[in-house]
Parts: C-alpha cells; sequence; structure tokens
C-alpha cells in the first residue's frame, strides 16, 4: 500500500513574491533552495512516505529534488497547481497507488512528528469505501498546507485563497471521511514578511537584518 508525496515547487529564484519587498532574488532563491532541501529531508525519514514526487517548472528546483533522490515532474510554463495536481493523481491511480499527500514546501517549523501526524490517519485501516481526506490548514484556517486523499482520483483539488474550507467541503460532497489536522509546524508557514522570523535558526543574519529594516521603516509613533 504505497503513499506518494507530491511537492508543488515555484521556481527558486520567483517563489515568495511576497518577499521581495524585503528579500533580493538572490535571497530569495536561497531561502527558497533550503526550504526545499528541509522538506525532502523530513519527508525522507517519515515511516509512511514511500516515494516522493517534486512538480515544479524550474530545472534547477528539479535538479535539486533529483539530488535528494526525488522522483521529478516538469510542469508546462502556463500551467496551473490544479491542473497539475489532477494530473498527478490519475497518474497515480493508474499506477494502482492508493495515498497520495500533496505538502506545501513553505513550512519553516516542519517536524517528522507532523507529518507523522498526517500519515498515520491517512493510511489506517479499514480505509473506507467512500474514501478519505486528511488536510492540515494554514494558521488562518484559510489556505492548505497538507492535504492528503485516499484514493487519489476523482477529487477535485482547489488551491487559492480560501482552499481549506474547500477542499473540505468538496471530500463532503463526495461523502469521503474527512480528518483535520492542526499543528504548528503544519500552520506557519513563509508567506508575509512579518513571517521572516520564522527563519531565524536557519538564516539568523537575515531574519535580523528584515527585522532591523522594518522597525526602522515603521512610522514614529511620535510627532515630529
Amino acid at each position: 500500500m504505497t503513499l506518494w508525496a507530491i511537492i508543488p515547487v515555484k521556481p527558486l529564484r520567483e517563489g515568495k513574491s511576497r518577499l521581495a519587498r524585503v528579500l533580493d532574488p538572490d535571497e530569495r532563491e536561497r531561502v527558497n533552495r533550503w526550504l526545499l532541501q528541509n522538506t525532502l529531508n523530513i519527508v525522507g525519514r517519515t515511516p509512511g512516505i514511500d516515494q516522493v514526487l517534486v512538480v515544479s517548472r524550474d530545472t534547477a528546483a528539479l535538479a535539486l529534488a533529483r539530488s535528494w533522490g526525488a522522483r521529478v515532474l516538469q510542469e508546462a510554463g502556463d500551467a496551473d497547481l490544479n491542473g497539475t495536481l489532477t494530473r498527478a493523481a490519475a497518474l497515480l491511480h493508474g499506477w494502482h497507488v492508493p495515498f497520495m499527500l500533496v505538502l506545501a514546501v513553505d513550512l519553516p517549523h516542519l517536524t517528522q512528528e507532523d507529518l507523522e501526524a498526517v500519515v498515520q490517519p491517512l493510511r489506517a485501516e479499514p480505509v473506507p469505501e467512500r474514501g478519505r481526506l486528511v488536510i492540515a490548514p494554514d494558521r488562518a484556517r484559510q489556505g492548505t498546507n497538507a492535504l492528503g486523499l485516499a484514493p487519489p482520483a476523482g477529487y477535485t483539488f482547489a488551491y487559492g485563497p480560501g482552499s481549506f474550507g474547500r477542499h473540505v467541503r468538496t471530500a463532503q460532497a463526495q461523502n469521503r471521511e474527512v480528518h483535520i489536522v492542526y499543528r504548528e509546524g503544519l500552520a506557519r508557514d513563509l508567506d508575509w514578511p512579518h513571517d521572516i522570523t520564522l527563519l531565524r535558526q536557519a538564516f539568523p543574519g537575515l531574519a535580523r537584518k528584515v527585522v532591523f529594516e522594518q522597525i526602522h521603516q515603521s512610522p514614529s509613533p511620535w510627532p515630529g
């Protein structure tokens, strides 16, 4: 009973565009490269995950994934995430793969225990005939940072703003069993400049620089 983890990755120099105000392209590439390596490292150590597929249109990201032993799928330049995941699910279904886990790559505090909290209910026996969804939202409970499906086929992916609610409602409409997993490491994604503090351990100098600049760019509360 095989479980494939699917990790979508934006181009390393383009990903985390919301951080462009505080990180230059070289800094963002360093952060994105580390995020991918960190995710691959943790996924590779998590029991119950049998294969890893990195999906990207960036050849540098795919080469990095290959160096970590992951399989890769190159997206077309105009591909959208939901369409790509639908194709990946159909591919896994054709290979008789019963479990699929889509995982965000921008989770600096992700741990093996976080992934086990998703994998264990996803793989729990018996899998109901109607199927199962295991989902982990972001801090605001708006976005989707991990989404597990059993079986992968027949599900409509709905990534984008407010995807958490849409994913749950879609599963409920299909009569799938739904498990919601709330964990800090899965919820705390790197999206906005104020999230840079999540990088204090991996990039202490960079995090200090950004926080310092933000403090000094804030308007003074005192009259001039």
